[in-house]
């Protein structure tokens, strides 16, 4: 079960990053969504995976800890806040711009070049 955790955290970091490194904010914005999903499942993990197992009374062999799991509830929160932010800022720089484009150059300016 380890193994299948890691594999799916590692899965939506790789495709958070792919996304955020796009062109379009709907993606960015996605990527990050991703991202956040990922360090959430990393944090839970993180208090043992075992299933059924009460989180402060029991016997130390199967005690799950209850610290990662009030951390992830705390982190899904910050991010749907987060999440809310960016996309009403998205959404504003494409009311303004007309387009949804990161990277928009201004009609008949010249790109700068390094040097």
């Amino acid at each position: 079960m380890e193994v299948l955790v890691a594999i799916s955290i590692g899965a939506m970091t790789a495709s958070g990053i792919y996304l955020m490194l796009r062109l379009r904010t709907f993606t960015v914005v996605l990527g990050l969504s991703m991202l956040t999903y990922a360090v959430n499942v990393f944090l839970f993990a993180s208090g043992r995976l075992v299933t059924g197992a009460p989180p402060i009374l029991g016997s130390l062999d199967t005690l799950s800890d209850p610290l990662p799991q009030a951390l992830v509830l705390t982190a899904i929160v910050i991010s749907f806040g987060m999440t809310a932010l960016v996309v009403m800022l998205a959404l504003s720089a494409y009311l303004n711009a007309g387009t949804d484009e990161i990277d928009i150059e201004k009609p008949g300016e010249q790109p700068e070049t390094g040097g």
